[in-house]
């Protein structure tokens, strides 16, 4: 895909939904800067945010860490639309310029219609959601329209047919999910492929439990002696030639070191290491662990401010490690709510993209943990 090649260097993106914030919740810019810092030397330049991570705290960040310290050629910057953002056409424009503000940028390069989904897809379309932001396009204010995608193939190529304004397309791509009967990455990728899209991936680790795998499959992996689990799972997402972007939520500035080295030159992977990867995946699925990814979009209208991911995490690891377990349910739980103080509103359910029964696992980690 050549479309966006002069414009993206290399096909690793900064996420910046999972950057490390201090004990009061705040950013830890220091360690962003240096981030910031290591990515750009690198050699890459794809930024992606949205209002929503961290409470506008991530474009908060990105003012402070990259745009205020580098000239804005040295950077491709993304931002989105999210539907709990607004609720008439009259909202758009005022959060828009209140994005580019808190940003410190007069345009942003990729804007992309958030989480799209049946449901949001309608409610974009009555407010006339799309007519604005291609408003904004004609304007200067955009440079590329897209949309990040949460929903089936069907779906998803309605939206292409009925939108042909968009451009790109974000999707959940990654080895686990290819086949998921929630997630279809392969069906989406395919539709991409029929509508001529390039293709973002978001959560190529699946929230880091791509990283942290079980032992079994931690063994199956190192003994291919092809790179760390991480390395492997990003590698694999940039494999299809309609994938021009891979984002990583990086954390840390160790994580940002090891991506950059196997992302600026990657490397192919073997056959081998594809065997492998069917044999880690049968391993996964046999443990039926919670598909969370760590999104935290569930955890921000909790009225019982209960730390979701953290407690499925619990669950999971409890599943992988067996006889490993710690006091983490109390750390987690520390500052928010437990699971047993879940009031049953089902906010989270209706925000969470992975479709999960947020209810039910949380009754069963009460009764596992407390």
């Amino acid at each position: 895909m050549e479309r966006f090649s002069e414009l993206l260097h290399g096909k690793f993106g900064f996420g910046c939904m999972r950057m490390q914030c201090r004990e009061n919740g705040e950013i830890d810019l220091d360690n962003f800067c240096r981030m910031v810092d290591c990515y750009l030397d690198a050699g890459f330049n794809y930024f992606d945010t949205a209002h929503v991570y961290f409470d506008g705290k991530s474009e908060e960040a990105l003012k402070a860490g990259l745009t205020s310290r580098y000239p804005r050629e040295r950077y491709v910057l993304t931002n989105k639309l999210s539907s709990n953002c607004f609720e008439t056409e009259e909202d758009i424009r005022p959060f828009f310029r209140k994005q580019l503000e808190a940003c410190g940028v007069d345009s942003f390069d990729f804007y992309l219609f958030h989480a799209m989904c049946d449901e949001y897809i309608e409610k974009y379309e009555r407010v006339h959601a799309f007519d604005v932001v291609k408003a904004l396009k004609a304007e200067g204010k955009i440079k590329h329209i897209g949309t990040s995608f949460h929903d089936s193939p069907e779906v998803l190529d309605r939206l292409l047919s009925t939108h042909p304004e968009i451009e790109i397309v974000q999707i959940q791509y990654n080895y686990l999910d290819l086949d998921d009967k929630n997630v279809q990455s392969a069906a989406c990728l395919e539709v991409c492929k029929k509508h001529d899209k390039p293709v973002i991936v978001m959560e190529p680790v699946k929230g880091g439990s791509l990283v942290f795998l079980p032992q079994q499959s931690l063994d199956v992996l190192n003994a291919l002696n092809d790179g760390s689990p991480a390395s492997i799972a990003l590698r694999f997402a940039a494999e299809p030639d309609q994938i021009v972007m891979v984002l990583s939520g990086v954390t840390t500035l160790e994580q940002m070191q090891e991506n950059v080295t196997f992302m600026k030159d990657v490397k192919p992977l073997s056959r081998e290491t594809h065997e492998a990867i069917k044999t880690v995946c049968e391993q996964i699925r046999a443990l039926h662990l919670i598909e969370c990814t760590g999104c935290r979009y569930c955890t921000d209208g909790c009225p019982m401010q209960i730390n979701i991911p953290g407690i499925f995490r619990c669950i999971n690891d409890a599943t992988k490690f067996p006889g490993k377990q710690s006091n983490r349910y109390g750390w987690v739980t520390s500052k928010g709510g437990k699971a047993s103080d879940c009031i049953e509103c089902g906010a989270c359910e209706e925000i969470c993209p992975q479709h999960l029964p947020i209810r039910d696992l949380l009754k069963q980690a009460a009764e596992q943990f407390e």
